[in-house]
């Protein structure tokens, strides 16, 4: 039977420039490259007609030469599997059928101190906020009316637990093909940002019985209490130079991961450690939580593509508007194993009483309208002047200063000497700065090894921005 939500996605789509997650292997580029698209393509990751970004865009994307990606589009397009016409630019074939996916039935808070900035704070540096003032407002209420006006009537209503599902069919497809996430809308559920859908998961598990939970050695502690909360043990598991050691994984039931970005420390788990943590899954019959939480932006390396595509039955993928967007929204969604998709929506209530329909309506329309892929790429290249800008000065006025973690994201660590963090901070605080120590993301039952500062760039305005980057180097050792 069509499905008539995401035949209306596929139309609604325009993808200039979008996004497109794609893992070539083997050591020719344009094989590698046409063999993912293959790939791609016959599972139903891209659907037909889907618009592919230009060859110069993926060639940026990918950071190989542009012919290697033309000559790849126009084999496939010889080969049947794309379509190219002047000024429609390169789509997915009609006659390309995707994968049969499996459907289910339909089932019959506080937020962290640690991104506050210091009351009378000049420049707020702390990491995980985006450039609040950058919100496309202007693109957010063309959205939002055409949303409205297209709103069936019982969208004013108490809804579905699991979210409307316009904007489940949109993130099923924009996850798919820029995150590598295996997904369907039924095994979608919206909720108010990540901490909602960390405690109706904490809720589930204890549940289904599970006692102990493992989580990294540096995070959030707001996310530990929240499990600890629910009835929950955290153990921290080790680390080293290449990240968590998931294979210290033991008789817990479940890990809580930043596996694409690790926050704060920045580094992305390796692919053996990524198998490892699947494999230990599959082994205990346990779950991964995937914290994706800023895997649009990446700066100097290859995307780094969610770990749910390894076995989407193990892993619980959890992504949010808050960095892309604004936490202001307060939208968030997990996509989950077929099992556990009707607990969840269970746990969140028989009404969707978190997240409100029109802010969904409006974002499945930004998604679908292609203005989101315009302001991920408008941000990304921001973001990155930004971490220039940083990595800049930082050579010129402290070049002993070792920056780590800046492949991607929103934040740097600067090492510091030891025992010398507990004074930086201080000192940033009398110079109005707003920074957070590398020792207050520490697990507490994690030995303390070394001295930093996570430092954000996204908050700042651009007029700051300058101002910022000269209180920081004052306060430098």
């Amino acid at each position: 039977m069509t499905d008539p939500w995401a035949n209306a996605a596929v139309a609604a789509r325009v993808t200039v420039g979008a996004d497109l997650h794609l893992e070539l292997r083997g050591p020719r580029l344009r094989a590698g490259l046409m063999d993912a698209l293959r790939e791609a393509v016959r599972t139903g990751r891209l659907a037909p007609g889907t618009r592919l970004p230009s060859s110069r865009s993926l060639a940026a994307d990918l950071g190989v030469a542009r012919n290697t990606v033309a000559d790849a589009y126009a084999e496939l397009v010889a080969e049947g599997w794309l379509t190219a016409r002047q000024g429609s630019g390169t789509r997915v074939a009609r006659r390309a059928a995707p994968r049969a996916r499996p459907r289910q039935a339909a089932p019959a808070v506080a937020a962290s101190a640690r991104v506050r900035p210091r009351r009378g704070a000049l420049h707020n540096l702390h990491p995980g906020v985006p450039d609040l003032g950058s919100f496309p407002r202007g693109e957010w209420l063309k959205a939002a009316r055409r949303a409205l006006t297209a709103a069936p009537h019982d969208a004013f209503g108490y809804g579905d637990p699991r979210g409307r599902i316009e904007l489940r069919t949109v993130l099923a497809d924009y996850l798919a093909r820029a995150r590598g996430v295996h997904a369907h809308p039924d095994r979608i559920v919206i909720c108010s940002g990540f901490v909602h859908g960390l405690m109706l998961m904490a809720k589930v598990l204890r549940a289904r019985r599970v006692r102990d939970v493992a989580v990294e050695s540096y995070g959030l502690d707001v996310h530990w209490n929240i499990l600890a909360d629910a009835g929950l043990r955290t153990t921290a598991l080790p680390l080293d130079e290449q990240g968590t050691r998931t294979d210290a994984l033991g008789a817990q039931g479940a890990v809580l991961i930043t596996p694409a970005h690790q926050f704060p420390l920045g580094g992305a788990l390796p692919p053996e450690r990524r198998a490892a943590a699947v494999d230990w899954a599959r082994r205990a019959g346990a779950l991964i939580l995937e914290d994706d939480y800023d895997g649009e932006f990446r700066y100097d390396r290859q995307p780094v593509g969610a770990l749910q595509g390894l076995d989407p039955e193990r892993v619980v993928y959890f992504g949010t508007a808050s960095k892309s967007l604004t936490p202001g929204l307060r939208l968030a969604w997990m996509v989950l194993p077929e099992a556990l998709a009707g607990e969840v929506a269970e746990a969140k209530g028989p009404v969707d009483w978190a997240s409100g329909a029109l802010d969904q309506l409006t974002l499945a329309e930004f998604v679908s309208s292609g203005a989101y892929d315009r302001h991920v790429r408008s941000m990304r290249l921001r973001y990155r002047r930004r971490r220039d800008q940083l990595v800049a000065a930082l050579a010129e006025r402290a070049p002993h200063i070792e920056v780590s973690g800046i492949a991607a994201g929103l934040h740097a660590v600067l090492e510091l000497p030891p025992g010398t963090e507990r004074s930086v901070v201080q000192a940033a605080a009398w110079q109005g700065l707003a920074l957070q120590g590398l020792d207050g993301f520490r697990n507490p039952h994690v030995q303390r090894t070394r001295d930093g500062l996570v430092v954000g760039y996204g908050t700042p305005t651009d007029s700051a921005w300058a101002g910022a980057l000269d209180a920081l180097c004052r306060v430098l050792p």
